[in-house]
């Protein structure tokens, strides 16, 4: 225990507010709380230590509900406390709020992180919630007519389901629970699932530099069409197709490939976390495309890993579920893969994976030759030396290329030693070297 993580705390003192921390990590991975060590990882000691010793347990057992093991040990002739705390399957609250253990934070769960951790530890997901509000006859007869044609042609369901009634196709997808339909059901087949979930659309628009949208688009109606719609329209308002013939055939062949594409369009509103009422958001450029959405990676998964890898357990089980079905996706294990070897057939760099607290993000991006990037660099230097103060969101909006863009180009210039910056960000200058 050389250093604090996610699964080990250091406090000097015992404070009974520290009945937040385990129940942090009861209600995470569990972890060990040591009494008597400093934030350096130097043992200071308590001198009350056999005192807490019998303090603690009992404190933990009425406040939290839940047992620890605490144990005294030494070191240098000085004792200190380990509090020992499991991973509980149940919700542990203090005082009637719930915390969690997350990296090497105690966070209190509020709103629709709270809702997600109660329904996970009862082992449901948000999808699979019922709502009593929606009648089958309410749903919409296109979504069904569009996924009966889409389970045909992919035959992953059977001819005899198929032709079922609505109540049974639902039935055997797995959509109902109890009398009511699940979340999933009212997105996939409601005219309008925003009556019912803030935020069940897609945003897309196009930018000419980060902060420059020229025009944009909102897609609405039940996920299927979503996905429909979404495609069409960066297909033909978004990007532009180069025009090719074979003999007589025209041939159009989009800046990126349309499989991989479809596959983020598809991934983002899959796996979009619908608790958290943000809309699927797509940023369109000259020179790239930005697929986001609201979402969490599972537990122990990393940016790096999904290259290799999607994760086995998808976001939204019935809604994955449903698309499989249908046959718009494949197994969700490789919706991520696919894209990278569409982009490399394509003769494309890989796409680009982000993922923080907020969502995860998707980013394609033209191939950009060196011409271009010494035209760029060009464009820079003639700026600065008209005006060394120039900003970034200057330069992008002059040279009409994003704010990365010209940070990149930026630093490739100091890094060959042609450009050099005096002074802070903010009111400093550039000046040319050579």
């Amino acid at each position: 225990m050389n250093k604090e993580n996610q699964n080990i705390e250091w406090k000097e003192t015992w404070r009974d507010e520290y009945l937040k921390w385990i129940c942090g990590f009861a209600n995470a991975q569990g972890g060990v709380i040591i009494i008597g060590k400093n934030d350096e990882g130097k043992v200071t000691g308590i001198p009350n230590a056999h005192q807490l010793l019998e303090e603690i347990p009992n404190k933990v057992r009425d406040m939290l509900g839940i047992m620890v093991d605490v144990n005294i040990e030494q070191q240098k002739n000085r004792e200190y406390l380990e509090i020992k705390v499991d991973s509980y399957p149940n919700p542990v609250s203090y005082k009637g709020q719930y915390y969690y253990r997350s990296g090497s934070t105690k966070q209190e769960l509020k709103g629709a992180a709270l809702d997600k951790f109660l329904l996970q530890k009862q082992g449901k997901r948000w999808d699979g919630v019922p709502v009593p509000s929606v009648s089958l006859s309410s749903l919409s007869k296109d979504a069904f007519s569009f996924f009966r044609r889409s389970a045909t042609r992919t035959g992953r369901l059977s001819p005899e389901i198929i032709v079922e009634a609505n109540k049974l196709l639902l039935e055997n997808l797995k959509l109902y629970d109890g009398a009511y339909l699940k979340r999933a059901a009212v997105l996939l087949f409601h005219p309008d699932p925003e009556k019912f979930v803030t935020g069940a659309f897609v945003k897309i628009g196009f930018f000419r530099t980060d902060d420059d949208l020229l025009f944009q688009d909102t897609i609405h109606g039940d996920l299927f069409e979503q996905v429909n719609k979404t495609m069409d329209l960066l297909l033909t308002k978004y990007m532009k197709a180069m025009i090719s013939y074979d003999g007589i055939t025209r041939i159009e062949t989009y800046p990126f490939p349309e499989a991989a594409l479809r596959e983020a369009v598809l991934n983002a509103i899959v796996h979009k976390d619908y608790s958290g009422g943000v809309p699927v958001q797509i940023s369109v450029y000259d020179n790239k495309i930005i697929f986001w959405n609201q979402g969490q990676l599972p537990d122990n998964w990393t940016v790096e890993r999904l290259k290799h890898k999607h994760p086995s357990i998808p976001y939204n089980p019935d809604i994955a579920t449903a698309f499989f079905r249908a046959g718009l996706i494949e197994t969700w294990g490789r919706g991520t893969i696919k894209m990278i070897n569409e982009c490399r057939k394509s003769g494309l760099p890989d796409p680009e994976f982000n993922y923080d607290l907020s969502g995860f993000m998707i980013e394609f991006r033209k191939k950009t030759s060196e011409k271009t990037s010494e035209k760029t660099s060009e464009k820079i230097i003639t700026i600065i030396k008209t005006n060394p103060r120039v900003t970034i969101q200057e330069l992008a909006s002059r040279i009409e290329i994003s704010e990365r863009s010209i940070e990149r180009n930026l630093q490739k210039l100091q890094r060959e030693n042609k450009l050099e910056r005096i002074g802070p960000n903010k009111g400093g200058y550039w000046r040319i070297v050579y």
